[in-house]
C-alpha cells in the first residue's frame, strides 16, 4: 500500500466533502481554452482537447459551460488571454511541489505564488529544480465497492493502464497520456463510475514523512495553492507514513 496513495485518499475524502463546483468548472474552461487556441476545435485531431473535455465531462461540468470555453479558445466569442506558467519549489520536509497556473497577469501571479510558499513553511526554486521528478500520467479514480485491483486489473488494463493502487475504497489507476481516454472507455464500458479522469504530473521518487506535523504543513500548503484562482493543478512528492496516516487525516478533517 503506497502512503503517496494514503495521500490521495486523505485529499479525495476532503475534496468530496468541500468540492467547490466553480472553482473546478473555471479551472476545465481554462484549459478547454487554451487546447481549442493551440490545437484547434477538432477533438479526434487535438489530443489535449479530447483529454480536457474527458475530465469535463466526469465532473458533470455543464454542456453550456463547455460549449462556450470552446469558443472563447476559436475566438468565436471574446475571451481573456492566457498564459501557462510552471512554478517549481518545496514545502516543509524537502517535499517537492509543482505548480501549474494559467493567468494573465504573470507579475501578479508570481508574486503570490511566492507568498504562499513562504507563509506555508516552503520556497520557490528555480526551473527544473523539481520538475525533472514528475512524468505525466494518466489518472483516474475509483471508489467505493469497485475499488478492488484484480477486478479492474481485467478491465482495464489492455485500455492502457499500466498500474493500480488501491488503498481502502479508493482506487487510483494509471497511465500514459494517451490512455486516459480508451480507459475512461473501458471502465465506461464495464459500468464502473469513477471520480475523477485527466492528466497529472506524478512523482518519480517520493519524500517519506513520519511527522505529522510536517505532513500536515505540507497539506496545508498544498491546500492553500490550490485555492488560488490563477492555478491549475498542484502536484507533489509527499508520501505518507502508515503510522501518521491516520492521525493526519483527524488533523485534516
Amino acid at each position: 500500500m503506497s502512503g503517496h496513495s494514503k495521500w490521495a485518499n486523505i485529499k479525495h475524502k476532503k475534496a468530496a466533502s468541500d468540492k467547490k463546483k466553480g472553482r473546478i468548472f473555471s479551472r476545465l474552461a481554462k484549459e478547454i481554452m487554451l487546447a481549442v487556441r493551440n490545437g484547434g476545435t477538432d477533438a479526434n485531431a487535438n489530443t489535449r482537447l479530447r483529454t480536457a473535455l474527458t475530465a469535463a465531462r466526469t465532473s458533470n461540468m455543464p454542456k453550456d459551460n463547455v460549449e462556450r470555453a470552446i469558443k472563447k479558445g476559436s475566438g468565436e466569442m471574446e475571451g481573456v488571454n492566457f498564459e501557462e506558467i510552471t512554478y517549481e519549489g518545496y514545502g516543509a520536509g524537502g517535499v517537492a511541489i509543482l505548480v501549474e497556473c494559467m493567468t494573465d497577469n504573470r507579475n501578479r501571479t508570481a508574486g503570490e505564488i511566492r507568498m504562499l510558499f513562504d507563509r506555508g513553511g516552503g520556497a520557490l526554486a528555480g526551473s527544473g529544480a523539481v520538475s525533472w521528478q514528475f512524468k505525466r500520467k494518466a489518472h483516474v479514480v475509483v471508489t467505493g465497492e469497485n475499488a478492488d485491483e484484480n477486478k479492474l486489473m481485467d478491465i482495464v488494463l489492455d485500455a492502457g493502464a499500466d498500474d493500480i493502487q488501491v488503498d481502502g475504497d479508493i482506487a487510483e489507476i494509471w497511465g500514459a497520456p494517451d490512455a486516459l481516454e480508451g480507459i475512461t472507455k473501458a471502465l465506461e464500458n464495464a459500468k464502473i463510475p469513477f471520480s475523477e479522469a485527466g492528466v497529472v504530473q506524478r512523482p518519480d521518487n517520493v519524500v517519506a514523512v513520519k511527522d505529522v506535523h510536517v505532513a500536515q504543513q505540507v497539506m496545508r500548503l498544498v491546500e492553500k495553492l490550490e485555492d488560488h484562482d490563477d492555478i491549475q493543478s498542484v502536484h507533489s512528492n509527499l508520501e505518507v507514513a502508515e503510522e501518521i496516516a491516520g492521525e493526519l487525516e483527524k488533523l485534516m478533517g
